[in-house]
């Protein structure tokens, strides 16, 4: 084995090393981010306000893991300089977890508005639309980042197309939220911190829709080129209630 090769040969393993490395980072990013998302729902189901100051405490861990990331993952290019698929390794490790952080902060709005309703009465039949919808963008979820690991480009696929159903909730779940408000007055404060809520979910899935789309380039070496499909033609201004 003459030197060059035993360089070359060093210099792939430490590449292995640094994205392994990274791998893991966004693996427990990413598990993270689950607990994050089913405890802020559980926390207003149950009108859990200790549970979603945790959720809330919870975002630092994130934010740093996020840094922690990019870090890693700009100094490996530096480093070792890589190329095709190993380059959009790299790229697509730093896109994950943006995406990642951001549904972690959704996740965080969620804690602070069960803070916020902290001893106000609700019927618990309201909350239904909001739990049921956020079942379906955390399994969106865990198929994402499944697929991110494993590279599996079909999996990833079928959250990208499942991205309508989840629009096409949030829009019925607001539709159901107004019938409430308009029957009955006291709804009206709960209802739209409950609008709010949904729109986080919202956009959870719309996070986990841009993985699939990261898992997509990092495959194929291209964007998708195909519209995203949407379902979702609410507007909800957010400056109607404070978070």
């Amino acid at each position: 084995m003459t030197e060059f090769t035993t360089r070359v040969d060093h210099t792939a393993k430490a590449f292995d090393s640094d994205l392994q490395e990274i791998t893991r980072k966004v693996a427990e990013m990413g598990g993270l981010v689950e607990r994050q998302i089913a405890d802020s729902v559980q926390a207003l189901v149950d009108r859990d306000v200790e549970l979603g100051e945790r959720v809330i405490a919870m975002d630092p861990a994130i934010d740093a893991l996020q840094r922690e990331v990019e870090e890693k993952a700009i100094l490996t290019i530096a480093r070792r300089q890589p190329m095709a698929i190993d380059l959009r390794e790299c790229v697509g490790a730093m896109r994950v977890c943006n995406d990642l952080e951001r549904i972690g902060d959704h996740a965080k709005h969620i804690g602070k508005r069960v803070v916020a309703l902290d001893g106000d009465f609700y019927p618990q039949k309201l909350i239904r639309g909001v739990e049921h919808m956020s079942a379906l963008v955390l399994a969106q979820l865990k198929q994402v980042l499944d697929a991110y690991a494993s590279r599996d480009l079909a999996a990833a696929l079928a959250v990208w197309h499942g991205d309508e159903e989840v629009d096409s909730m949030c829009t019925s779940l607001f539709r159901e939220l107004l019938t409430y408000m308009m029957e009955d007055p006291r709804n009206i404060t709960f209802c739209m911190h409950l609008m709010f809520c949904a729109k986080d979910i919202e956009r959870m899935g719309d996070h986990a829709t841009n993985i699939a789309e990261t898992v997509y380039y990092m495959v194929e070496g291209r964007p998708i080129t195909d519209q995203r499909p949407k379902g979702d033609t609410t507007s909800f201004p957010a400056g109607l209630l404070q978070k």
